[in-house]
């Protein structure tokens, strides 16, 4: 029996949050905008600024942490995206029950957000969008 976690993706892992770290900044950076500057509401701001993270770490991710060569580019973006909006859900849930909820600070609560989504993230598309035996079957 092979083992589940294996060096390969631990290392990918580490990949995977570096992306994903420098993806904090585009998301807090764009929600700080629209949420503080433009008047957007906090959970419109915080959509927006995950969704350009999300689409920002998918080409790292492609090329860097996954080295996919899948020719269907659009198919894998779409993936990567819609695990990214279930990840949105998943992460505007933990906003909304810990600021209105547990009153927490909203942007203390977006950072445990982002750590509890980071993980359903990685995982959704290592066995999904980045999945070879997927990407064969999506081919044939």
């Amino acid at each position: 029996m092979t083992d589940i976690f294996t060096t390969e993706l631990f290392q990918k892992f580490i990949k995977f949050g570096i992306v994903g770290f420098s993806g904090v900044f585009v998301d807090f950076g764009i929600t700080w905008l629209t949420k503080e500057k433009l008047g957007i509401p906090k959970y419109v701001a915080n959509a927006i600024g995950f969704t350009t993270a999300a689409s920002t770490n998918y080409i790292f991710n492609r090329v860097w942490t996954f080295e996919s060569t899948n020719p269907k580019v659009m198919v894998e973006y779409s993936e990567f995206i819609l695990i990214s909006m279930v990840g949105l859900a998943i992460n505007t849930l933990i906003l909304w029950i810990l600021v209105s909820k547990f009153k927490w600070n909203f942007y203390f609560s977006k950072i445990f957000a982002i750590g509890v989504v980071t993980i359903w993230n990685f995982f959704a598309n290592a066995l999904i969008t980045f999945n070879p035996a997927h990407v064969t079957a999506l081919l044939f």
